[in-house]
């Protein structure tokens, strides 16, 4: 496998020079192939594990037991509670890792080298190829009860050549030999060769651009491959990017928590004071109590959507799901950009590597037209051959051809177009085709249009939203100050309304600058700006700075 996947490597690396800068696949394991795993596959019956209910056992737990410290524990090991539990993983190394690990990145890898296996598959055939035939046949024959057996032996060496325009050339070595086994006269053993030089060519039907259609599309489908395997890579940068500003945020949104909770646990003990000192009713102590129990509740349902979207996020990496990690503050900060609505679509229908693909695509489409229309053609192909035997006066030619023996054949074969319905029907086909993908290209385009102005707009909005939001926070805790400094004055359900607008602030002000980060990657995606270096990080362009 070592020079099958060298030659891989060159051709993906030469396809990719032109849509980015990966280099092409390492070798890929050679897993589940071992005698023992073929054997185990082989079988018809494979094994079932499904025990009846008596087989198995269910262990009650005791409603009374202390969840609290075990939801903790869990929080704790997925980093929401303290900060020394597992190894950090920042950003640049998840975007690293997805592209060394990531099932969805290996089998979009896998897609593109099975494009260039069919390319070196296809290559192959338009080569000159060797074969080599050897076969061996027993015969016999009575006559009125006497019998003769001979051992007939052929051996046939050949090489192949197809030609760009169509047919094919081919040079034969043939050696036979005969042994009659019965026989004691001198002649039993017989033995000639001949070498064989032949071609066919057809002139009309299947010559041309018809003939070399399999390896022009093999070609062209590496290309489209290549971009396709480019654009996904910026796709699941964007992907990556996005989950880990997500778990940034859930974390952010539990800091957020914490903090209001403990804003609120203060609120509690000021508020039993003032009731035993009889200044407030008592009823305001519940109302005080049942806040500090709902953002307890709402803390650990957050610290459990952050385990899962921890745990999913480590699937996504190709990492364990029991793997310690620890998501790191470090943001993908990428500037934002200074451009209108119609230079960002020229950027769009210029640079997207999906769009190319369905423009190309519209060329193949005329193609299959052109391909169609040469099989209503007559049938008009010409062949020769010239055969250079042993002589047939030996009875032991060895391998001494004779030039004085030489046979030649020449052929025209001309086959009218008498029924070519099918083919017409399939040529109307292609033309059919042809307009649909005409269609879908245009549509192709439009979208591309409206998906990069829209891009272009979030950021702006991103950026709109962001500023309101940090204007929320600043009143609301201006607010909230404002009350604490009169706090004995203030009715408890006030104040908590204080603190409830001052989580939803914060919050908003989090998730606003999450979607901005998020909005110029997808416009640099949208537009297909965004580059990625080979060991899967933001390649930054000229303009964007350090």
């Amino acid at each position: 496998m070592e020079s099958i996947d060298a030659r891989i490597a060159r051709l993906t690396s030469e396809t990719s020079a032109g849509t980015g800068t990966w280099q092409g696949p390492p070798r890929s394991p050679d897993r589940g192939t071992t005698r023992e795993a073929i054997r185990l596959a082989s079988n018809g019956r494979p094994a079932t594990i499904n025990p009846e209910a008596g087989g198995l056992k269910y262990t009650m737990a005791d409603p009374s037991r202390d969840v609290s410290s075990r939801l903790a524990a869990y929080a704790h090991a997925a980093g929401t509670v303290g900060v020394d539990t597992g190894r950090e993983l920042s950003i640049r190394d998840a975007l690293r890792r997805a592209q060394q690990s990531s099932r969805e990145f290996l089998t979009a890898q896998e897609q593109y080298i099975l494009a260039a296996i069919a390319l070196l598959v296809e290559r192959h055939q338009w080569g000159p190829r060797l074969f080599n035939d050897t076969s061996v046949s027993l015969g016999g024959a009575g006559d009125d009860g006497h019998f003769t057996h001979a051992v007939d032996i052929v051996n046939t060496l050949r090489a192949t050549q197809r030609l760009p325009s169509g047919g094919t050339l081919e040079a034969r070595w043939v050696w036979a030999a005969t042994e009659q086994l019965r026989e004691t006269s001198t002649g039993r053993y017989t033995q000639s060769s001949r070498l064989v030089l032949s071609g066919e060519v057809p002139l009309l039907r299947g010559a041309g651009l018809a003939a070399r259609e399999s390896l022009i599309q093999a070609e062209r489908d590496v290309v489209y491959a290549a971009r396709d395997f480019e654009r996904f890579r910026r796709e699941f940068l964007v992907d990556i990017a996005r989950d880990y500003v997500e778990l940034q945020n859930t974390r952010s949104a539990i800091a957020n928590q914490e903090r209001q909770l403990r804003s609120l646990r203060d609120n509690a003990k000021r508020t039993a004071a003032r009731v035993a000192a009889g200044r407030i009713e008592a009823f305001e102590q519940g109302i005080a109590d049942n806040e500090v129990l709902g953002a307890e509740a709402s803390l650990a349902s957050q610290r459990e959507q952050y385990i899962l979207q921890l745990e999913r996020f480590k699937i996504r990496l190709g990492l364990e799901p029991t793997d310690l990690i620890r998501i790191t503050d470090e943001t993908l900060d990428v500037p934002e950009p200074e451009i209108d609505l119609e230079g960002a679509s020229r950027l769009a229908l210029e640079y997207r590597l999906d769009l190319q693909n369905q423009r190309d695509r519209l060329d193949d489409a005329r193609r299959d037209v052109a391909i169609a229309r040469n099989a209503l053609l007559p049938q008009l192909d010409v062949g020769a051959s010239v055969t250079v035997p042993t002589d047939d006066d030996e009875r032991v030619g060895g391998l001494s051809p004779s030039p004085d023996d030489l046979r030649y054949e020449a052929s025209a074969t001309l086959g009218l177009p008498l029924d070519r319905r099918a083919e017409r029907l399939r040529h109307r086909a292609t033309i059919i085709q042809l307009e649909r993908a005409t269609r879908e290209y245009e549509r192709a385009q439009d979208e591309a249009i409206v998906a990069v102005r829209s891009a272009l707009r979030r950021v702006d909005l991103a950026r709109f939203q962001l500023r309101l939001a940090e204007q929320q926070v600043e009143i609301n805790r201006k607010r909230r100050r404002g009350q604490e400094l009169r706090a004995d004055t203030i009715d408890t359900q006030v104040l908590l309304d204080s603190e409830n607008a001052l989580l939803a602030a914060e919050n908003q002000r989090d998730r606003a600058q999450a979607n901005l980060r998020i909005a110029v990657l997808n416009y640099l995606l949208e537009s297909d700006q965004l580059r990625v270096a080979r060991d899967g990080t933001l390649e930054r362009l000229p303009g964007m700075g350090g």
